[in-house]
């Protein structure tokens, strides 16, 4: 059943329902306004203060897996060992653990062992060999200052500094602070 409605063509109605249009026009552009600067906050936060990548591949398995989203601090310009970083080479992006920072003296045992500053690493978490890649990085490596070595956790086949050599600082886009895995989304 349609609702009939008067209209009230009174000089006192008439002001009224203007009153209600501009209330609705003001209401439209308060939404809008605060639109346009959640958009510009939105923008700055993740445009400049973090970052949000897509993991591409296995690189990181077990502990980031295809499609998982990480988040990036992108400000933190401070790196230690065992930091998982967000990095481009060759205008690729890649996801790796540091391994070895500036001043470290790094090189790998033949029983495929990681050795930095002559100890072996102990590496609880890493399943696999560390093996050297067929490329131009030379063992034993001194890293120059603002240099990092790093190391993907899934160790076989990945791209990482074995293949291409240190990663310099301004290489480093920024640190992963958390990680969305895909089957939670």
């Amino acid at each position: 059943m349609a609702r009939i409605t008067k209209t009230d063509n009174t000089p006192l109605g008439i002001i009224r329902q203007r009153r209600i249009r501009l209330r609705n026009i003001n209401d439209i552009k308060s939404f809008l306004t605060k639109l346009v600067l959640l958009i510009i906050i939105l923008s700055i936060l993740f445009g400049y203060i973090f970052g949000i990548e897509t993991m591409k591949n296995n690189d990181m398995f077990p502990k980031i897996g295809v499609g998982d989203l990480l988040f990036y601090y992108r400000l933190d310009k401070q790196y230690s060992s065992s930091n998982v970083v967000v990095f481009t080479k060759n205008n690729t992006q890649y996801v790796g653990r540091i391994v070895a920072k500036s001043g470290d003296k790094l090189s790998f045992s033949k029983d495929m062992h990681l050795i930095v500053n002559d100890s072996i690493v102990t590496e609880n978490e890493i399943f696999y060999k560390t093996g050297i890649y067929k490329s131009d990085v030379k063992y034993p490596l001194t890293l120059k200052k603002d240099q990092y070595f790093i190391l993907c956790d899934y160790r076989e086949g990945s791209r990482d500094s074995r293949y291409f050599g240190p990663v310099n600082k301004a290489e480093i886009k920024g640190k992963v602070i958390t990680v969305v895995r895909r089957i939670n989304i």
